[in-house]
Order: C-alpha cells, then sequence, then structure tokens
C-alpha cells in the first residue's frame, strides 16, 4: 500500500467544498491548519500562496503535481501563524493584517506591509473596516555590527520604473543586508474585483502587471471555466499558447539585454530590443495589442489569428533564431561580461525550494518546475519542450535559463502553429446559478501565477485572489545581494525582475 502523502492525511480529515473545480478545496480545523504548517516547515508541502477573505484564512499548497486549498474558518480574526515556522509566509501574513485585519497568532513580523499608513480606512476588506490613522515611521530590521552604514534607495527610481524602497546596510561597498519595502503600486485590486462581472473582472486581471498580460488573462480564465464547469474551444487553448510563448520570449529578450546594459554591455542590450521589438510589433497587428491586452477571455479568445498570420510568424521565429544565436554566442565568448554576471547574486538551491521559487530563479537553483509540465494544462499536455535546469543559482545562470527557455519557446511557436485546429475560439458563458469557485495556476514568463475565484450565483466576482510568482520571488533576492557590493546591485535585480505592481495589487 501507498504511504500517504501529508496533502492526502489533510484531505482526508478536512471537508472538501464541491463548488471549488480545477483544484479541490478542504476545510480544516485548526489542528488541521497547525498540521499543514508542520508539513510546509518539513519541506513536505510548498505554500504558493496566502489569502484571506472576512473570516477565512486560505493557503494554496503544492505536493509534487498536485494543488489544494486548505481552508480555515477564524471567526474571532486570529489564526496559528505559519509565517512563525514557514518565513515564506511572513509578508503574505502581513498584507492579511493589513487588508482584512486577520491576525496571524505568534508571529515573527507584525510590521504593516501594504498599509503605508495613508489609507482612509484600515482593514478595506474586513467586514468592519477601521478608520485610517498615520503610521509612526517604517521600523527597518536593525543590523549589528562596526562600521556599517546606510543607503536608502527609492521608491522613486532615476528612470521610469515602478516604486520600490530599498534599504542598504552595507560595510564599505559589501552589502551586509538589503532590505526591500513595497506596496507603493497597491492598487486595491482584490477590492476592485468585488461585484464585477465576469468581463470587467477580466479585463482587471489582463491589467495587474503589463509584462504578464496573457499569463494573468490566461490563469482568470481558466479559474471561471473551471468554476462554471465549460472547456474553452480547442482553437482557443493553442492560441492562448501561442500568445503566452510570444510573451514569454518578449519578456526574455528585454531582461537578458537589460542584464547585459547594467553590465555596461550595452550592444547586447540594442540587438536584444530589438528582438524583443519584432514579437511586439507581430502582437500589435493580429492581436490588436503590443502586450496583447484583451486578447484573452473567458470562454477562449476574442482575437483570431487570420491563416497568413501563422505563415508570418512562422517566418518572424526563423528569423530570430538565426540573430539570437549570434547574440548567444557574443554572450557567451564576452570576457568582461562573464566577470560581471558569473558567481554574482548567489541564490542558494536550498532557499529556492524553501520559498518554493518559481520560473527562472528557482529553476536557476535547481528547482525543477514548470506549471506547463508539471501542472499540465490545454496545450501543453500536447506538446514537447524541455525545462532547463541549474544549479549554480548566480545572475549568468538565471541569463542561461532565460537563453534556454527562448530556444524552447521558439520551437514551441512552431510547434503550436504546425498544430493549430481550425474553429471558433470563443464559447458563450453560463450563468452559474449557484455560488462556484474555481482555481487556476499558469505558468508565466516569470513562474507560475495562481487565481484563485469565487462567483455568486448571478455570475459576478464575490472574491478573487491573484498570486504573481514575485511575491515568493523578492525575499529571496534580499539573500541573494547579501556579500555582494553594491555596485552589483543592478544585475542581480534586473536579473531577478520581480514584478512591483503584480505583487503589490
Amino acid at each position: 500500500m501507498t504511504e500517504k502523502t501529508a496533502l492526502d492525511r489533510l484531505m482526508a480529515a478536512g471537508r472538501t467544498d464541491a463548488a471549488q473545480k480545477g483544484f479541490p478545496r478542504v476545510a480544516v480545523e485548526v489542528d488541521g491548519w497547525r498540521e499543514m504548517i508542520g508539513a510546509l516547515a518539513a519541506g513536505e508541502l510548498d505554500l504558493l500562496s496566502l489569502w484571506g477573505e472576512p473570516g477565512t484564512v486560505h493557503a494554496a499548497v503544492l505536493d509534487g503535481g498536485r494543488v489544494a486549498v486548505l481552508s480555515l474558518d477564524c471567526p474571532d480574526g486570529k489564526f496559528p501563524s505559519v509565517g512563525a515556522r514557514h518565513a515564506p509566509a511572513i509578508r503574505f501574513e502581513r498584507a492579511l493584517a493589513d487588508l482584512y485585519g486577520l491576525v496571524a497568532k505568534d508571529a515573527k513580523d507584525t510590521r504593516p506591509w501594504l498599509d503605508h499608513g495613508r489609507w482612509e480606512m484600515r482593514h478595506p476588506l474586513a467586514n468592519a473596516p477601521a478608520t485610517g490613522e498615520a503610521s509612526a515611521p517604517y521600523p527597518f530590521l536593525a543590523v549589528d555590527g562596526e562600521h556599517l552604514h546606510q543607503i536608502p534607495v527609492g521608491p522613486v527610481h532615476a528612470g521610469i520604473i515602478e516604486p520600490g524602497h530599498f534599504r542598504f546596510t552595507a560595510n564599505g561597498e559589501t552589502v551586509a543586508r538589503l532590505e526591500v519595502r513595497l506596496g507603493y503600486a497597491h492598487k486595491g485590486i482584490a477590492g476592485l474585483m468585488r461585484g464585477q462581472d465576469l468581463a470587467g473582472a477580466a479585463h482587471l486581471a489582463g491589467h495587474v502587471s503589463g509584462d504578464s498580460t496573457v499569463a494573468y488573462a490566461i490563469a482568470f480564465a481558466r479559474a471561471a471555466e473551471a468554476a462554471l464547469g465549460i472547456e474553452a474551444p480547442a482553437r482557443a487553448h493553442w492560441l492562448r499558447a501561442l500568445m503566452a510563448e510570444i510573451e514569454r520570449l518578449a519578456n526574455h529578450f528585454g531582461d537578458i539585454g537589460a542584464i547585459c546594459n547594467d553590465a555596461s554591455f550595452s550592444i547586447m542590450h540594442a540587438h536584444c530590443a530589438v528582438l524583443r521589438e519584432s514579437l511586439l510589433r507581430f502582437a500589435d497587428t493580429h492581436f490588436g495589442h503590443r502586450l496583447m491586452m484583451g486578447a484573452v477571455v473567458p470562454g477562449g479568445v476574442g482575437v483570431d489569428l487570420a491563416a497568413d498570420g501563422g505563415r508570418q510568424l512562422l517566418g518572424l521565429a526563423a528569423q530570430i533564431k538565426g540573430r539570437f544565436a549570434q547574440l548567444t554566442e557574443l554572450y557567451d565568448n564576452a570576457a568582461s561580461l562573464l566577470d560581471r554576471t558569473v558567481g554574482t547574486g548567489l541564490l542558494k538551491p536550498e532557499l529556492a525550494r524553501r520559498f518554493a521559487a518559481g520560473g527562472f530563479v528557482g529553476r536557476a537553483s535547481g528547482r525543477d518546475f514548470d506549471a506547463r509540465r508539471d501542472l499540465p494544462y490545454p496545450p501543453y499536455d500536447r506538446l514537447g519542450f524541455a525545462v532547463p535546469t541549474l544549479s549554480e543559482g548566480d545572475v549568468n545562470a538565471r541569463v542561461w535559463i532565460r537563453i534556454r527557455e527562448a530556444e524552447a519557446s521558439l520551437n514551441l511557436i512552431e510547434e503550436i502553429v504546425a498544430q493549430l485546429p481550425d474553429g471558433n475560439p470563443l464559447t458563450a458563458l453560463p450563468t452559474p446559478g449557484s455560488v462556484a469557485e474555481g482555481l487556476a495556476v499558469v505558468e508565466g514568463f516569470r513562474g507560475e501565477v495562481l487565481v484563485w475565484l469565487r462567483l455568486g450565483a448571478d455570475g459576478r466576482v464575490a472574491e478573487c485572489h491573484l498570486r504573481d510568482p514575485s511575491a515568493l520571488q523578492w525575499p529571496l533576492l534580499e539573500a541573494a545581494i547579501e556579500g555582494n557590493i553594491v555596485a552589483d546591485f543592478p544585475l542581480c535585480n534586473k536579473s531577478f525582475n520581480c514584478s512591483y505592481s503584480g505583487h503589490d495589487l
């Protein structure tokens, strides 16, 4: 008899909610919640996300190729802290306290996270929000030692980039600690989602993080389709994958060039920008928007691809392959560039595993996970592709993962166009008639995007939670920069390329 896993035990002890589709949701008691915490701390489960609604806290956990949501009712507004034993949960818990007033008992860090003391109300998503009040200056963590000094950077930066504050504590040029403060791009997405019809909610989801438009839109659409018990047409699945791979390619080209530019190797930046621009122009011409906003909708896709579009994309992919191979060789033979990237910004494999780091951040540090393969959804369950991994965990490794993923995406585009089925790419959406829930996990260019959705009987959104891969990657950037010089921070930061907007929501 096969031994039961931690997730098996938790699901057997809990009460499955039949309203949720896609992945199961199980209501557990306090003892079950504590057992989940123990399994996370022991590495038997990975934490994908932690979120709430008034009176309830939810945790999405991963066990190999299985995902489940565990829910705990907390009528007194308190729940046993996950972060007290499993560090990846700490910032989720701080956000829960800010938004819902849900308190993690025995939490190690109770500082505000999203609430900077400028909101008109406290706990805005709770049943009974409190009046807002100004907060004391943010207490950054102390660092003890001689000859230390601090360097504050941001939240306003010297370029057109998103806002975030970086507090460096350094000994000379060596970074002893980096602490990141976020929340400046908070838009209240969860609150804005409430009461939206599916079209309005899908529009919001697709605008959460502009560089991941397609990934968010697919995740939201799949969560909605799961809740409604429908399946998008076959052509829609293949078109979604085509757009997702174009989005992945465009971002990887942009990142590779930007990393090289931060090491003063601007020629790579220029050539990669040309490749990225060619993809964005194709997207604009054939999907109606450079970032393909609005193209993926619940029920399928709203913009079809003409036959000549497929032929043009194949020609573009072939052209990019040849030029990108030359750029890869240029990168690999630039000794001055490799001197900056090799050995810089090391992320230890054990940290990547503990934080369930997705995408190129995790795969460059040995975590072999890709939702397209490990939580397969159409059409990736019918496609063959390599998932590259490395164990070095430095800036160079994160560049090479992007290179190999770009090569795989170019091959996937050719395969998708060759197999693209005919038919209508959009189906009508039914009204659920009763409360319905859905969960979806989709691989974006940074890693997996998670969307949990509850629909009311009228088909409008009752609650929605979106989780960006950056939520579990930002803390790892703080770890990776320690021991490096301050001047190497731009390289490390860009090699992670975490989203501010996707994190702050």
